[in-house]
């Protein structure tokens, strides 16, 4: 089988989060199994562009990766991939296009429905409740006017959840047909670190209690009740602290601090950016929490790595895999509750011998849904049950 997929950022753009992790690791398994996999990206870096050959095939673990430089950066546009998309997409089996809303949809759909070659969309989350809706006016006439095109002549639409599904289902948008397949995760990417190293790095004193939060800045995220959560949980743990760890997405940033700033919890926050590898495990490893008090999620890899390492969890019921958590015990759900979540934060920090039973459970729950191996083996079979289908 030959494998087309097309999406606008790719590794090593990880401030586009966890996408472009989660989507290299699906190829890579892929291409273990025996698939011959093709990535159409583009050179985006968030506000920057990627340091990397362009125009040319990259091995990157056996996948053929082709970054194509940026056109338009508002649409995420690349003339050269059009280009390539019109020449070489009759040689594909299948293409299956991770995006909407951008021009990777629109122009794989549009080259994959002429050349007759059968394509899945996933759309990330982007048609979830919160993300889609009376909020975003402009996404709802793009759609009508633009996306539907891919939806409707799309052989399936593929979710990450039930919940991400059960939302679309809601828009009354087009589909021939929904599939519904987590993200991998490779237990692999977060071996072991020497301790403390992250303490260290950040000035965190041995022994501090931290509450760690890693994903993008931005308002979906829902500080707007994790600032206000922690002033009583900083009140009744002196030593605890809150460390922000993800890139700052279209100036967020300063909204944060300005929450930050009216609770006076400054000398309580650590701010680190952008981190992946080591750094990434050694958060993580020597956090005590993690807190996703997001608006919405289709998914949330970040909430997965804290939970394969055995981190305790809190969320909201926004993050559209939290359904599937509480059944296992495996974290803490929540509404999006300022008091709640103090309560649950406390909960966690008083009780130690319950947050390391949770946190057992929560590493379980990945190994035993989420493996790479098994995501790309569930992805094989309807590839092949949609490409001969098209031939019956």
């Amino acid at each position: 089988m030959k494998l087309l997929h097309i999406t606008p950022s790719y590794i090593p753009a990880y401030s586009h989060g966890g996408p472009v992790v989660s989507v290299h690791a699906l190829n890579k398994w892929l291409v273990k199994l025996g698939v011959d996999v093709t990535v159409y990206t583009t050179d985006i870096d968030g506000d920057k562009k990627l340091d990397i050959s362009l125009n040319k095939e990259i091995n990157i673990d056996g996948v053929k990766v082709f970054y194509f430089p940026l056109t338009f950066r508002a649409w995420e546009y690349s003339n050269a991939m059009l280009h390539a998309l019109k020449k070489n997409i009759q040689n594909f089996d299948l293409v299956h296009i991770t995006s909407v809303f951008l021009s990777a949809s629109l122009l794989g759909a549009y080259y994959a429905k002429k050349y007759k070659k059968p394509f899945i969309i996933s759309p990330r989350g982007n048609f979830m409740k919160q993300t889609y809706g009376s909020k975003s006016l402009k996404k709802i006439i793009y759609t009508h006017c633009i996306e539907k095109f891919a939806l409707k002549n799309a052989s399936a639409i593929h979710f990450t959840s039930e919940a991400e599904k059960r939302d679309y289902v809601e828009t009354k948008l087009p589909f021939k047909k929904m599939l519904v397949v987590p993200n991998p995760f490779e237990g692999e990417n977060l071996d072991p670190v020497e301790n403390n190293v992250f303490h260290s790095k950040w000035g965190i004193k041995e022994g501090a209690e931290i509450v760690l939060f890693v994903g993008r800045l931005n308002w979906v995220k829902g500080f707007d009740t994790l600032i206000p959560a922690l002033v009583d949980v900083f009140k009744k743990r002196s030593n605890a602290v809150l460390v922000i760890a993800g890139p700052d997405e279209a100036g967020y940033k300063k909204n944060i601090q300005l929450l930050i700033t009216n609770y006076g919890l400054q000398d309580k926050v650590i701010f680190t950016g952008l981190i992946s590898g080591e750094e990434k495990n050694a958060a993580i490893q020597e956090s005590d929490i993690f807190v996703l008090s997001s608006f919405s999620e289709s998914f949330s890899m970040a909430t997965i790595e804290a939970m394969v390492a055995g981190l305790p969890v809190i969320i909201t019921k926004g993050v559209a895999i939290s359904e599937e958590i509480k059944n296992a015990d495996a974290g803490i759900v929540i509404e999006k509750d300022q008091k709640l979540l103090t309560d649950a934060i406390l909960d966690l920090l008083e009780n130690k011998d319950k947050a390391k039973k949770m946190g057992g459970r929560g590493k379980d729950f990945v190994y035993n849904n989420f493996s790479a191996e098994s995501v790309a083996r569930r992805f094989i079979e309807e590839y092949n049950g949609i490409i001969h289908s098209r031939h019956v």
